[in-house]
Formats: C-alpha cells, sequence, structure tokens
C-alpha cells in the first residue's frame, strides 16, 4: 500500500482508510489498536491527519483517546469524557490540532495537525484506553518542504581551477546537492555545508572547484529526498577566469585573440566618443570656473560680515566609465549642513559634532539611477572602525527621512559597521569578519545581484540576490557623526563616480 496522501482525506474516504492499517500490537482480550503501515507524508504548512483504529469495530466515543510522541506525557492530543483536555498538551501543538470525530461509532478516529512544522517531524503513538484496559500503535510522519531555489556566483580562482559557490535555504529535511556540467556529468568532489535555522529549516553552501574549461555551463541542483523534487541554477564560466597554467592554452590564445579584436574596435568607437564628451567636459570646467569664482566672491563679502558661507549646490558627478553626465541638465539637491565635501567632491564625512548628535545619521545617493547591464565602483573607508557607517545601493523610490531599516525588503542591500561589529543586513545579521579600508561593489542587474569584495585582497565578502522588481537603483551611503570618512575612488581612466548628497 501506498503512504497517505499529504492532504486530510475527505469523509467519503474514511470508509477505505482501513487498506492503509496494519496492526501494530496484539491483545487477546478486548481489542487491538492498528495504524498505518507506511510513514505519511506531510508538506510544510499543509495539515495532515493521524488515524488509528481499533479491531474489531467498536464505538470509541466513551474511551480515552491519546496521540503523544515519545512519552506518554507529550500529548499531541487527548479526548477524554467525550471532549478535548489540553491540561498535558504540547506547547508546540496548542491551537494546532483537531480530532476528526466522523466515525468514532464506528472503532475509527484521527487527529489532524494543523500549518504542519519541521517540528512535527518524527513518530507517534496512537493510545485507546477503556477503563483498565488500552492498546496503543505506532506511526511515523515525515515532514518536507521545498526551499529557495540555488544561488550560484563565482567565488574566484583556485589552485588550477575556478571556485564556484551554490546556497539555497528553507529546505526540510537536509537536502541533497548535485553538480553537473554541460554534458550531463557529475561533478563527485565538492564540500558542503549544512545549517538549521530556529524554525529547524535547513540551507545548504557547496563550493565546488571547477578544473576543466571545457566544462561551460555548470548546473547546482537542491532535491528534496522525501518528494523527490528538485531546483537548479547555472552558471557560465568563462575560460579567461581559469589560470593560465590550464592545459588549455591554444584555446584561450584563440579566445584571447577575438576580445582583443573586439576590444580594438571598441576602443575605437570610445576614442570617437571620447572627443566628443571632451569638448563637453571642457565647456563643464569653464562654467565651473566661473561658478567657483562667483561662490568666492560670496564667501568674502560673507566674511567681511562675520558670518560663515552656507554650502549649496553641493554635487558629487556619477560618470559610469565614458558616459558623463552633462550637470547643466540635472537638478541639484543642496547638501546636508553637517556634511563636509573635500578632495575635488570624492569624499564626504560628517563635519557637524554637536553635542547631543550622536544618534544622528545623514545618507546621500549617487546621482545616476542605474537600470540595466553591469557596473563597478570602490569605496575607501577612512577610520572606518571608530563610527558606524554603511554602504551599498537602494532603490530610488525607498524612505529615507527620520528612522528606517536598511533591508533588502524595503530595497536596500548593504554592507557596514554596526556597533562594532561589520555584517550584512538580512532578516538576521551576517557577520563578514574585520572592517575593511577599501571595498568594490559589483553591480550586476542583468543576473540581478549585487556582491562586495574586500580589494585588500580581492576576496569576496557577500551577495545579495536582487528582486525581479527592484526598479532603478543608486548608490547608497550612510554616515553616523565620528571621524570616519568615505571617498569614492576612480577605477579605470576617464571614469568619475561620485554621489550627490540629499538632505
Amino acid at each position: 500500500p501506498s503512504p497517505l496522501p499529504v492532504s486530510p482525506p475527505p469523509a467519503a474516504c474514511w470508509g477505505h482508510l482501513s487498506s492503509f492499517l496494519t496492526p501494530m500490537s496484539v491483545s487477546t482480550e478486548e481489542f487491538v489498536v492498528i495504524g498505518p503501515s507506511d510513514p505519511i507524508v506531510a508538506m510544510l504548512g499543509g495539515d495532515i491527519t493521524l488515524p488509528c483504529r481499533v479491531s474489531p469495530a467498536m464505538n470509541v466515543e466513551n474511551m480515552e483517546l491519546r496521540w503523544f510522541r515519545s512519552k506518554f506525557s507529550e500529548a499531541v492530543f487527548i479526548y477524554q469524557n467525550q471532549q478535548e483536555q489540553r491540561e498535558e498538551q504540547l506547547a508546540q501543538y496548542t491551537g494546532r490540532t483537531s480530532l476528526v470525530k466522523d466515525f468514532l461509532i464506528q472503532g475509527e478516529a484521527a487527529v489532524r495537525i494543523h500549518n504542519v512544522q519541521a517540528f512535527d517531524n518524527g513518530l507517534y503513538t496512537c493510545f485507546f484506553r477503556k477503563g483498565s484496559f488500552y492498546e496503543e500503535a505506532s506511526l511515523e510522519l515525515r515532514v518536507a518542504g521545498v526551499g529557495s531555489g540555488p544561488q550560484v556566483h563565482i567565488q574566484g580562482p583556485e589552485e588550477d581551477g575556478v571556485r564556484v559557490v551554490c546556497m539555497a535555504s528553507g529546505w526540510f529535511p537536509k537536502p541533497q546537492v548535485q553538480w553537473r556540467a554541460l554534458s550531463g556529468e557529475k561533478f563527485l568532489t565538492f564540500s558542503e555545508t549544512h545549517a538549521q535555522d530556529p524554525e529547524g529549516l535547513f540551507s545548504v553552501e557547496a563550493a565546488l572547484v571547477v578544473r576543466d574549461s571545457s566544462s561551460g555551463n555548470v548546473t547546482c541542483s537542491v532535491l528534496n529526498p522525501i518528494l523527490g523534487q528538485k531546483k537548479g541554477m547555472a552558471i557560465f564560466i568563462p575560460e579567461p577566469f581559469f589560470p593560465q597554467t590550464s592545459p588549455w592554452k591554444p584555446a584561450f590564445l584563440v579566445i584571447l585573440t577575438v576580445l582583443t579584436l573586439l576590444l580594438l574596435g571598441a576602443a575605437f568607437y570610445i576614442k570617437r566618443e571620447h572627443t566628443t564628451k571632451c569638448r563637453e567636459m571642457q565647456e563643464w570646467e569653464k562654467l565651473h570656473r566661473e561658478k567657483e569664482e562667483d561662490q568666492q566672491t560670496k564667501k568674502e563679502a560673507l566674511k567681511g560680515r562675520g558670518k560663515s558661507p552656507q554650502i549649496s549646490d553641493l554635487l558629487f558627478t556619477f560618470v559610469k566609465c565614458g558616459f558623463l553626465v552633462d550637470w547643466r541638465k540635472e537638478k541639484f539637491q543642496s547638501a546636508h549642513p553637517r556634511l563636509a565635501v573635500y578632495d575635488e567632491n570624492t569624499s564626504v564625512t560628517w563635519k557637524d559634532m554637536t553635542e547631543g548628535m550622536e544618534e544622528e545619521t545623514c545618507s546621500v545617493l549617487g546621482h545616476d539611477g542605474i537600470t540595466s547591464g553591469c557596473c563597478y565602483w570602490e569605496v575607501e573607508i577612512r577610520n572606518g572602525g571608530k563610527s558606524d557607517w554603511v554602504l551599498g545601493v537602494c532603490r530610488g523610490d525607498v524612505e529615507r527621512k527620520g528612522w528606517y531599516v536598511e533591508l533588502p525588503k524595503k530595497g536596500f542591500w548593504v554592507v557596514g559597521k554596526y556597533d562594532d561589529k561589520f555584517c550584512a543586513l538580512l532578516e538576521t545579521e551576517v557577520s563578514l569578519g574585520k572592517v575593511p579600508h577599501r571595498v568594490g561593489v559589483f553591480l550586476d542587474l542583468k543576473e540581478g545581484d549585487v556582491s562586495f569584495y574586500n580589494m585588500a585582497d580581492g576576496s569576496h565578502m557577500f551577495s545579495f540576490s536582487l528582486a525581479s522588481s527592484s526598479g532603478t537603483l543608486f548608490p547608497y551611503f550612510r554616515l553616523k557623526p565620528g571621524d570616519v570618512s568615505l571617498t569614492i575612488c576612480s577605477v579605470l581612466e576617464g571614469c568619475f563616480p561620485g554621489i550627490l548628497p540629499v538632505l
């Protein structure tokens, strides 16, 4: 016989319930109790029925009926004196159990568990007592749940190959991981670690070192061993990612030649565009000099009257590798008066250290929104261990006034220093070790993720998966009062990333 279905059977099916039950104990006195011979499978979050019956069939309405775990006192459900008794019921089952009474007069009884949880997995005993005579039977409940799809990313070169990491969460029981190449061949050697959250659900992280550059696409699949259901994700590993000692050096040289030709063509196009941008830059510099001269005149006038000049129209130009923003077409927002900007508008720090302002914060955004493709920038953190700071990306429509929480579900994908800890903010904080001095941020909207790297050694720190409805994203920075500063560094020649302060 096959296991009972996951959802409770309708009343019309109870007449056939006996075909799923076999005796688990025998008595020569008044009756025996019969339970299911095969395990019952239940889905996380669903309902499930645990049935038992007596033989020979008799009315059990006036019997004591009890379902319990490993001990008689660990009651899941108790029926006595024709009503439910809750005094001995385990707290985990309070409000989640009920008795199916449709066939009590025929000797069949079942307890229904609602909103199945990982804790419910395991062995149960159903107990029937009439007067001083009692019998019991055992049955097994197997809980199963399919979690998130795996997220796969390249972590970097290792030995003579490339290290690829696969992560998934929310599975029960412990899932199985499989790696396959494009040809369908299984990778048999890889490392795998599991962890359980407070609700008992499993997360898995599996790392594979791919040494054959001809593997092409590599697929990570996560399988539920009870349901046989799996989810997978493939990632393509370009050959240039492999160490130069690869035995496929001739093929690499061919690809390198093609890439060189493509780069030469791109360089010609960029040079032509650069000429146009230079003319625009010259006009911008001319207008900027005129603006600085006007501001200097205002400063001197204010200084003569004993007043400090008010900083206004403060702009950090954000340029994405060859695309220069025409600042004359933008509407600028004023900088917060407590922010100090210096080093040709590439660094920002907190300047107003008035007593009582320790809990104040001020956030700033990148000037241009990012809607497609890939972007990369680096941020240098000075005195990063002396005060709280945050950097990453956020949606353009997030709420940043007053008190707010920087979580992915709120539109923030960030890392930073919080209360002497360097971590990534999720529903639960993820510790990232020591505070870095320089952080690289790689935003890939095509693949839907943002990754952070410690540029001291090029190691990967953390990656977020972006929601499909993330919309326009902006570089995001936040400072708390203290002796700390953030500087956006030029990565490529002609690339001047920057930020636009916002109140």
